[in-house]
């Protein structure tokens, strides 16, 4: 018989997340049952709500969470009852010519369940009176108990708080690996990051851990300056006066050697071309809508030799990339707990989301216990 669980769930485009009382299959062969202990308040999650990313729907949203395994299905061999895992929301089958070159984020076995919504048999594991609701990411992990496969659950270090278990299953895996993995940012460069978010203010930290020389962080919200100076950048420079200008300035006149999207808008996209000087770097990190264009001029790309990339998930391998963060953590190189701002209730989900939308701080963690005591001088909304 299915178990029960209290999940937040899209029924329609534009509509508020509800809170529902879901039917939960157990795990089947591949898959593990996690009860949820974190989920992070992510853009990307809205993205589905405001329609800029397609998803079949109803759907059970969140991809961003940490939890112990409490099941494990058949042929299940890495995990087992009790592990503490952090979720990761693009599983890898280690097989295909992604996985084989170390890119498992774009892995091609994975990727048609996921977008459909359901897992790797073709079905979903949440229902609601009897009507299937699908995963986003394959997870749903704005939930109480999540069914995931194997490859989406990576053992980390239970001395790491909860809460930052999630982010490093999603904001500090794609804001640090993009600074790491997908840009290489070499100590002493200058570094300039659009958007003040989670993802941007981990690039902060990636950047700091790398001996950036100079830091410079644009965004629209006044009240990011302290955050971002006190998590390492040198600079904060506001995104509705002259960005550009400013940065230039602030490098020589030149630009910034790497510059990083983290707001997913494809101005903003055109703006880091300009911000980045002649010989440098250009990594788009966050997700814009679908369907929408970026005006990148191939004169400007071939006479200044400037490189854009694209970074999914921080070019990361979860398997390697997650324990490391967690270790980096550990050892007070990483200060992942400022990036958590405010934490809330499953139920408070949708008040989560509008201090999201209005810029309010930096990350917002959903806890699902209430006497979940590893956040540390955070406060319970």
């Amino acid at each position: 018989m299915p178990m029960q669980t209290r999940a937040a769930v899209l029924h329609a485009v534009g509509q508020p997340l509800a809170i529902e009382m879901l039917d939960l299959t157990g795990p089947r062969a591949g898959e593990v049952l996690v009860r949820m202990r974190a989920a992070g308040i992510c853009h990307s999650d809205w993205h589905l709500v405001n329609g800029a990313t397609q998803h079949p729907l109803p759907a059970a949203l969140g991809h961003e969470g940490a939890g112990e395994v409490i099941e494990v299905g058949p042929g299940v061999t890495r995990l087992k009852v009790g592990d503490f895992v952090s979720l990761n929301w693009a599983p890898a089958c280690g097989e295909c010519f992604y996985c084989l070159h170390d890119r498992p984020a774009l892995c091609e076995r994975y990727l048609e369940p996921i977008w459909a919504g359901v897992l790797f048999d073709g079905e979903p594991r949440y229902s609601l009176r009897g009507q299937p609701v699908y995963h986003y990411c394959g997870l749903g992990c704005f939930s109480e108990y999540v069914v995931a496969p194997e490859p989406s659950c990576i053992p980390i270090d239970p001395r790491v708080p909860a809460a930052v278990a999630a982010l490093i299953g999603c904001a500090v895996t794609t804001g640090v690996g993009a600074v790491l993995n997908t840009a290489h940012v070499q100590p002493g460069s200058s570094v300039a990051i659009f958007g003040a978010g989670g993802i941007g203010m981990s690039m902060v930290l990636g950047a700091k851990l790398v001996g950036a020389a100079c830091v410079i962080v644009v965004d629209r919200e006044p009240a990011k300056a302290g955050m971002a100076l006190r998590l390492g950048a040198t600079h904060f420079v506001h995104a509705d006066g002259e960005p550009v200008a400013e940065i230039r300035r602030l490098t020589g006149g030149r630009g910034a050697d790497y510059v990083f999207e983290a707001v997913g808008s494809p101005v903003v996209q055109e703006l880091c071309l300009h911000a980045a000087r002649p010989g440098g770097v250009i990594v788009l990190a966050g997700l814009a809508p679908m369907g929408s264009s970026t005006n990148l001029p191939g004169a400007v790309l071939t006479r200044e030799e400037k490189t854009v990339k694209g970074s999914y998930y921080g070019s990361s391998n979860p398997r390697r990339d997650f324990p490391f963060l967690a270790s980096l953590y550990l050892a007070g190189l990483l200060d992942l707990d400022s990036l958590i701002t405010d934490v809330y209730r499953l139920e408070q989900i949708n008040d989560a989301y509008a201090q999201m939308l209005a810029g309010q701080g930096i990350r917002s963690v959903i806890l699902f216990d209430e006497n979940e005591t590893s956040v540390k001088r955070r406060r319970l909304v």
